[in-house]
């Protein structure tokens, strides 16, 4: 079982990477040395469980790297290489301990979400999607306070669910794949539905690195193929973040998050307010989908 799922995890690493030096090489693309930078730290820390998707949009937002409306595409395609080698870790480290039924349906619903949801950002106004990743990095801010606070649920032993739960868990995953598109990372919503389910919490990170793994290599595919994201910031989030993943899984095995948390709420919070004050401006005076693209290119 473990083999067949390492195996379309690979053929999609392969399939990734071709994609991107072939679209580096067509127009002659530098590596952003500032996305290497960024991709390493929030992909090392991504891989100890703080999560790299809030990060990185309050970076890009405080830096004015990209336009709000490429954010998230332009992310989702950087994270894409460093997420799919964090599965294969964590598939070797875990994945023979879960109900292989409920990581394959939960993987196939976060890759169908992702594949259909790529579409949706190219479609939404500038406004709508500075909406979403405001309350985004909000919840994201929540999140980190309530692991901070111990009040995240604790889980339980289980490596299994009853029938019930295993398919809402599945549905649930459809709709994580679909938000990855807009930057709402799915490890957080995840770990916690899994965790009140009474899934013992180590047993998520395969389910969850898996998931978004096959989700963004889907949707990234599609993102690189619309173009409508920076993709020499994506390159060079790519080179930074696998050699941040493989310190974080091989390396460090205990180290106090709880300070680097608190100092990243400040951040989120921060570029949150940003981008909802930036949405309700948009909203104010709205523009036509060909003006929004115009304004993002």
């Amino acid at each position: 079982m473990l083999i067949a799922l390492l195996i379309p995890i690979g053929l999609a690493t392969l399939v990734y990477l071709l994609m991107l030096l072939r679209a580096a090489i067509k127009d002659r693309l530098i590596p952003s040395g500032e996305g290497v930078i960024v991709g390493a730290i929030t992909n090392f820390f991504d891989t100890l469980g703080i999560g790299s998707f809030a990060p990185t949009m309050a970076w890009f937002k405080l830096r004015k790297l990209v336009p709000d409306r490429l954010i998230p595409c332009t992310m989702l395609v950087g994270h894409g290489l460093p997420t799919l080698t964090q599965a294969i870790i964590f598939l070797l480290l875990l994945g023979v301990l879960v109900d292989p039924v409920l990581l394959v349906g939960c993987f196939l619903a976060v890759l169908l979400g992702g594949v259909l949801g790529a579409p949706l950002v190219a479609r939404t106004r500038v406004w709508i999607i500075q909406l979403i990743v405001g309350c985004a990095l909000i919840l994201a801010a929540t999140l980190y306070t309530l692991t901070n606070l111990g009040l995240m649920p604790g889980g339980g032993t289980a490596s299994s669910l009853p029938l019930t739960l295993m398919i809402i868990a599945i549905v649930a995953n459809f709709i994580f794949g679909v938000l990855l598109n807009f930057g709402i990372g799915n490890y957080a919503p995840t770990l916690i539905m899994l965790s009140l389910m009474g899934l013992d919490p180590r047993l998520s990170f395969p389910i969850m690195a898996g998931g978004a793994a096959m989700a963004v290599a889907g949707a990234g595919v599609r993102h690189i193929s619309m173009g409508e994201i920076d993709l020499r910031l994506a390159i060079g989030m790519a080179l930074g973040g696998i050699p941040g993943v493989f310190v974080a899984a091989l390396i460090v095995k205990t180290m106090p998050l709880e300070l680097l948390r608190w100092m990243v709420i400040v951040v989120v919070l921060y570029a949150a307010l940003m981008m909802l004050r930036a949405a309700m401006q948009g909203r104010r005076h709205p523009l036509s989908l060909e003006a929004d693209r115009a304004a993002a290119i």
